[in-house]
């Protein structure tokens, strides 16, 4: 899936890369210029590589709660939540991040899955009054962060991003343009996502743009992206965690699942991991003996035993080596453990 404002993009001779499906800016200056940008002052960058479903009708919350890991039944207008879709065997899915909105429940997964996100969600609704529609095609996505993206917000458009808890939504008016803006962290710092009508996304961007210039920001693409949000400890979906792990593995219990709520499908598996207390695998952070990433897929093993592979990777300035994630076994899963890779050692890190 190319993104909608890939036009833009190529006018302002930034280097195109596909990830994970989605062509996206890999660089739009250097890395070097982009990532003290990102760390000084504030950032914007594409975030098209969602899917975008939204769900009306009286029963949308009930039946999205019915087949999601989270708990959303109490969900209020203008808050969010992040679930997970699971088959029978507790696999994950599809990610999702959930939104209240007055008239709907508008929901953000992977445009690389989306054909299957789509009908996992649509497939149970028989006998409940939802309505669904994937505006993938209709809406687009944008973002802004950094240390001072929230004055800079703020002074511009009198958002206070300070006073929105995580996952908050409001919808409001860009120059004009109608659109909703979340409360959203990608590596770490106060941002804001904004999703819009593909018609607007481009002047919205091309306006947002100039003010993130004028306060010594620039656009980064996703190469400085991946290695903020790794330095951060976020992961991402699908890299980081996808159907060839369970919840537990992928270290997203505390934040994607709710053990207290009705039955849902998957529950079955999350509940017998819980109350056995361990797994045999977890996804870990990785310090590498190397400035060059090791790409994903790389094995890891300890005294030529495989223990895991690694998941995502790339080059920290913070660190001055390069940094990632993969998962290991649980017996070298603690900071501290060193792992063997086919260019080196990886350290796992807390």
């Amino acid at each position: 899936m190319e993104t909608p404002l890939i036009e833009l993009h190529q006018a302002a001779g930034a280097k195109l890369a596909t990830y994970h499906g989605c062509v996206l800016p890999g660089t739009f200056s250097t890395f070097e210029d982009e990532y003290r940008a990102a760390r000084e002052s504030l950032a914007i960058f594409d975030t098209n590589w969602h899917a975008i479903i939204n769900l009306a009708g009286p029963d949308r919350l009930r039946y999205l709660n019915a087949i999601v890991s989270n708990d959303i039944k109490n969900l209020k207008e203008g808050s969010g939540s992040l679930a997970l879709l699971l088959n029978p065997q507790g696999r994950i899915l599809a990610e999702l991040e959930i939104y209240a909105l007055k008239d709907r429940l508008l929901t953000l997964s992977h445009a690389s899955l989306r054909q299957r996100t789509v009908e996992t969600v649509d497939k149970y609704i028989i006998m409940d009054d939802v309505t669904l529609d994937d505006a993938t095609d209709k809406l687009g996505t944008l973002a802004i962060e950094g240390p001072q993206a929230a004055r800079t917000i703020e002074k511009a458009y009198g958002f206070n991003l300070d006073e929105m808890p995580d996952l908050a939504i409001r919808s409001v008016h860009i120059d004009s343009m109608p659109c909703e803006i979340i409360r959203r962290s990608h590596y770490g710092y106060v941002g804001m996502e904004v999703v819009a009508p593909q018609r607007s996304l481009k002047q919205i961007w091309e306006n947002l743009l100039e003010l993130v210039r004028q306060r010594g920001g620039l656009p980064i693409g996703m190469q400085t992206l991946e290695s903020l949000r790794l330095e951060a400890g976020i992961p991402f979906y699908p890299a980081d965690f996808n159907d060839t792990v369970i919840p537990h593995e992928a270290a997203v219990e505390t934040t994607h699942i709710s053990f207290t709520k009705g039955c849902y499908t998957g529950q079955e598996i999350v509940e017998r991991v819980r109350s056995r207390g361990q797994v045999n695998r977890r996804r870990v952070r990785l310090k590498f003996s190397t400035s060059e990433p090791p790409p994903p897929g790389t094995r890891l093993s300890v005294d030529g035993k495989e223990l895991g592979l690694v998941t995502s990777s790339a080059f920290s300035p913070k660190e001055n080596t390069a940094i990632g994630m993969g998962y290991s076994r649980r017996e070298h899963d603690t900071p501290g453990s060193v792992l063997d890779s086919d260019n080196g050692t990886a350290e796992v890190i807390a």
